[in-house]
């Protein structure tokens, strides 16, 4: 059965689609994967087409932007004819962001280590946990180190939601590599912001393991 995948977070500029190309990228290298594309901002439909676009072979990545009353048969659809598919939910909790959370295997919310962000994801936690739904914290555009940082991590903890180790730093390289279509592993695949992604893939693996036992 197809894993679903949904990134979600109320807050613009977190970083979900972003987070989304990253983990199709990696994943389509092993897997059969589509993205699905319920934002109505469509960033993740034009990277895909920049991608399509692109004269050097990448693997293959689906892609279905369906939305409304249809999204839960599309979803469907989709789990009967890919490994995985991951859902660029729109950045606030409506009906389509409800199906997509409900439909979800894992929850992904990202968001950058400070209070906004975080004061935003709580709603998404909060929806995903009332759906009974693996939820996931993923700090993205994160320094190695600061004070702030420290400050919205205990908070995190405070609050009793979980954290995945992996992070993603703040790097040119996520940002380049979106603008060409690709996926930062496949534009820069020895970069720190490559492993990074690898990283975050290997606890995200370990998650969907456990989940299955």
């Amino acid at each position: 059965m197809a894993l679903v995948i949904t990134v979600a977070q109320q807050k613009g500029g977190a970083g979900k689609t972003m987070l989304a190309a990253n983990l199709a990228a990696v994943l389509a290298t092993r897997q059969k994967v589509c993205l699905l594309d319920i934002d109505p901002q469509r960033s993740l439909m034009r990277w895909h087409a920049l991608r399509e676009s692109q004269s050097k072979p990448l693997p293959a990545i689906t892609f279905s932007d369906v939305s409304g009353w249809r999204l839960k048969l599309e979803i469907d659809r989709l789990k009967k004819t890919h490994d995985v598919v991951i859902v660029d939910s729109p950045p606030q909790i409506d009906t389509d962001a409800k199906l997509a959370i409900r439909s979800a295997d894992l929850v992904l919310v990202p968001l950058q280590p400070t209070p906004p962000d975080l004061w935003a994801a709580e709603g998404t936690v909060a929806l995903a946990t009332s759906e009974k739904r693996p939820v996931r914290l993923v700090l993205n555009r994160a320094p190695t180190a600061s004070t702030l940082r420290s400050i919205v991590e205990r908070d995190i903890a405070t609050a009793g939601f979980t954290l995945l180790t992996a992070t993603l730093g703040n790097r040119a390289g996520f940002a380049n590599a979106f603008a060409q279509g690709m996926g930062v592993t496949e534009a820069s695949p020895k970069s720190q912001a490559a492993q990074e992604v690898r990283a975050l893939l290997t606890e995200i693996d370990s998650i969907v393991t456990e989940a299955v036992r």
